[in-house]
């Protein structure tokens, strides 16, 4: 049996997340954008149930394409107030379609999103070297400055916690401990 992050336990969509994705670098701006917005959602609750309701946030939010998103109405706040297959939290769902048009304004300005997030983390994923769950900092001085970066832009629940899980998710930086069969494997 493979050793895993210790987070990860025996729920089999917690593993296939955590063997298949988490840590893996993205580098498409639609899927960056995407992955930020669901962290944000998660803050206060734990990742599986947003992994468990990923789906229904992506059909609630057509395919997270920023385009279509920042044409979200009141109207639509109503419809996904509704939706119970999403977290309802009134707040980040305006917040969602807000990062929308900050997305798109980035764009408009001729700033990639990608090129922009890697940009600062250096080009390449930070590889880290944690013995244990315990070593693993909730925030760092480059999630701080993406938070604030992200802020600068208009962005919302870009808080630096929210940005450190999500640079791991992502694979900005890589933090698979040490006795993690993950650990160092080499990714795009």
């Amino acid at each position: 049996m493979q050793q895993r992050c210790v987070w990860v336990g025996a729920d089999p969509l917690y593993q296939t997340y955590h063997d298949e994705e988490w840590g893996v670098p993205v580098r498409d701006s639609r899927a960056l954008w995407e992955m930020l917005m669901l962290e944000g959602f998660q803050a206060g609750l734990a990742w599986i149930v947003i992994l468990r309701k990923r789906e229904a946030f992506r059909k609630a939010f057509k395919g997270f394409d920023p385009k279509v998103v920042a044409r979200f109405t009141e109207k639509d706040v109503t419809r996904l107030m509704a939706d119970e297959g999403i977290v309802r939290a009134r707040a980040k769902l305006e917040a969602t379609i807000g990062n929308a048009r900050a997305y798109l304004k980035m764009q408009e300005a001729g700033e990639d999103f990608s090129a922009f997030v890697w940009g600062m983390a250096g080009g390449k994923p930070l590889r880290n070297v944690w013995k244990g769950r315990g070593d693993v900092p909730a925030k760092t001085e480059l999630s701080e400055a993406y938070a604030k970066a992200f802020k600068q832009r208009g962005f919302k629940f870009v808080g630096p916690v929210i940005v450190y899980a999500w640079m791991q998710a992502t694979g900005i930086v890589d933090d698979h401990t040490v006795d993690c069969f993950r650990h160092g494997v080499r990714q795009r």
